[in-house]
Order: structure tokens, then sequence, then C-alpha cells
């Protein structure tokens, strides 16, 4: 069993971590919101057949209602505006901004009914870590940077996390099927409908040639519907049932550092002393959250008194 977790979780520090610079590969000849819904149409309907063939139960009107709002929110408002970003923005820097999406979660996670309060520790990770955010992409004047970040993908970006966290926080309480896996197909095909929808209403279409695909980001679609949402998508399913939560969230940490580390070395993108301190930041903000999320709910475990047996 030892050995199994340390693969799954190397699998999902890597490929995630990986898909970044894969989305760079494939959005360069690929319209971004068509390539994101070709990806999870084809992953959707593998990971959909396969649960079915494995005896899962046909899903419910409102199974699928609430997959269709939750594959929505993340996936084309989480994944899509990640791919329309990239256009413009590199890879490294996206997984960094990405990175914030557990600040999102903590403070959406305020305003949930039932929710979870945010600690001093996670407050204070809260403002580190936007700091560190501004210090990525803020305006050069101000943080003094020589390397500008096109404000439209920033912008993208900085929305791309807020609308995946309400997805998540929306999915706590939805009526989804009881499998993992079954779940994250039906958001997969829902999601790639809305984003093939976007595409057309955004004219990526009009003039688009296959033909004019190049092959870098053809291997770059495949490596996103094989490693990237079923390998990486089946290890976080498994992790999830056979890990504590506290190491599978530990790939938000490791992610965003592979993503800089390998769009440095296969796509050229810059390495500078601003993006290398901004990752140090918005990571150690990451984890401070995380660590202060595991010391609650270990504090309100204790608080709470068994009931005596009548």
């Amino acid at each position: 069993m030892k050995t199994k977790l340390w693969v799954a979780l190397l699998a999902l520090y890597i490929v995630w971590g990986s898909t970044y610079l894969a989305i760079r590969f494939a959005v360069e000849t690929i319209p971004p919101f068509l390539h994101a819904s070709m990806r999870f149409l084809a992953s959707g309907i593998i990971l959909y057949a396969w649960r079915r063939a494995a005896g899962d139960a046909v899903p419910t009107k409102s199974n699928w209602k609430a997959a269709a709002i939750v594959g929505t929110f993340l996936l084309l408002g989480g994944n899509g505006l990640v791919s329309l970003a990239e256009k413009t923005v590199p890879s490294g820097v996206a997984a960094l901004v990405i990175a914030t999406s557990p600040f999102w979660l903590t403070l959406f996670e305020t305003f949930r009914a039932g929710g979870a309060k945010p600690t001093w520790l996670s407050i204070v990770g809260l403002v580190v870590g936007f700091g560190g955010v501004f210090l990525l992409i803020g305006p050069a004047e101000i943080t003094g940077s020589q390397q500008s970040i096109d404000p439209f993908g920033a912008v993208m970006l900085l929305i791309a996390p807020v609308l995946w966290s309400l997805g998540s926080i929306y999915s706590k309480n939805a009526d989804m099927p009881k499998s993992t896996l079954m779940s994250m197909g039906m958001q997969m095909l829902a999601g790639a409908a809305a984003l093939f929808l976007v595409s057309v209403l955004t004219g990526e279409l009009r003039g688009f040639n296959f033909g004019e695909v190049s092959m870098r980001s053809w291997w770059g679609l495949v490596y996103l519907i094989t490693f990237g949402s079923l390998v990486g998508f089946v290890a976080y399913g498994w992790l999830l049932q056979n890990a504590p939560i506290s190491l599978v969230s530990t790939y938000a940490y490791v992610n965003p550092l592979v993503a800089v580390f390998l769009g440095w070395l296969l796509a050229g993108e810059e390495l500078n002393a601003r993006i290398g301190l901004a990752a140090a930041i918005i990571v150690g903000a990451v984890i401070l959250i995380n660590w202060a999320r595991q010391v609650s709910v270990r504090k309100e475990a204790k608080e709470v008194v068994p009931l005596e047996i009548e």
C-alpha cells in the first residue's frame, strides 16, 4: 500500500505540474476553449464508459444537473480561462497564480452555511499569498520588474481560481454520484459542452483548420487527455480514498514549482529572482493556510464531547 501511495502521489506531482506546459503547447495552434472542450470530451467519455462498465448506477437527472454546474465552474471557468491566458502568459506564471485556489477556498468557506471561519494563521497566509501574486503579476512600475505580464491574461488567471473555488464549494453539498470517478467523468462531459458553446460563441471556429494544427499542439492535447485528465484524476481519486487529505493536498505546493521548472527547461520561459521569490511566497502561503486548516480541524475534533450511551 505504501508503495502504491507514493507512486500515485509522485504521478500527481509530475503530471498535474506538467499540464500547464502541455496547455501552452496545445493552444499554440488550437483555439483555447476548443482545445479544452476536446480534451474533456475525450476524457469524460472514457471515464463515464469505464465506470458504467464497472457497474456504477446510471446517474439521475439531479446528478447531471449538479455535474453541469460543477463542471461549468471548474472546467469552463477554471481550466478554460487558464487555457485562454496561456496564449500570452508563461505556463510557470499561470501555475503560480492558480496555486492561489486555497486562498479563495478559505475565503468562500467562511460564507458557506456551516463553513469554517478562518483562523488568524489563515488570514496571515491570505495576506502573504496575495502579496506574492502582486509581486508576480503587478505593474512593472511598482514591482520594478523588467518582465511585463499581459494584463488580459493576468486578469483571466485571477478569475480562474475564483470560479474553480466556487465550483469546489458548491460540489460539497451537490447531489453527485457516490463514485468519485463517475462524478469526474460527468463533470468533464458537462464542462466539454459548456466549453464548446463558448468556443462557438467567441468565434474560435471561424477560419480554424485542423490541418494547420502543429504536431506539438497535437502531442500537448494527447498528453492532456491521457496523463492530465485520466492518469492525474485517477491518481487523485485513489489518493482521496487511501491517503490523508493533508498528504494529498501537498500537490498544491509542488505543482507550481514543477510547472515553473518545466517551462524554463522545455519552453525557454524566463526564470528570474522575482519569479523565484514570488513562488516561494505563494507556496509558503499555501502551506500556511493548509496547516492552519489542519490545526483547526484537530482542535474541533478534540472539543467534541461524546454522548453517553443510554
